[in-house]
């Protein structure tokens, strides 16, 4: 009886693995040039927690940002897409922008939404 309640358990564990999405995180470090890291070879600016990630991660050697400003690179991740086709080529600017049209527009549809259709529970 101790064996068939045992491997119950462990059966109904694997079930349940079975059943979870992996994790997925996103780290994306702003102004920061391909060789500043330590996993990039650079030995002078000691970056250890980032290397920590890139050993113990999937690295990404061979995406390249198509805008020269941060914001727009960003929506050009969260959706996959050249910010420029839809608009988003510079930051917003001023501090309360009350341009309607500035930013990622609101029907775009993000890596956060495609997540959220597979099943994840997403946040940022």
């Amino acid at each position: 009886m101790r064996y068939l309640i045992l491997f119950g358990s462990i059966w109904c564990s694997l079930l349940s693995a079975a059943d979870r999405l992996p994790n997925i995180v996103i780290l994306l470090a702003d102004d920061l040039g391909y060789g500043e890291l330590g996993c990039q070879g650079n030995q002078q600016i000691p970056t250890p927690h980032i290397d920590s990630i890139a050993r113990n991660g999937i690295r990404f050697t061979q995406g390249y940002v198509t805008a020269a400003f941060c914001s727009a690179s960003r929506a050009g991740l969260l959706t996959g897409r050249y910010q420029t086709r839809f608009g988003y080529e510079f930051n917003p600017t001023g501090r309360h922008n009350e341009d309607p049209d500035a930013g990622l527009p609101m029907g775009e549809k993000t890596l956060a939404d495609v997540l959220v259709d597979a099943g994840y529970i997403t946040g940022l």
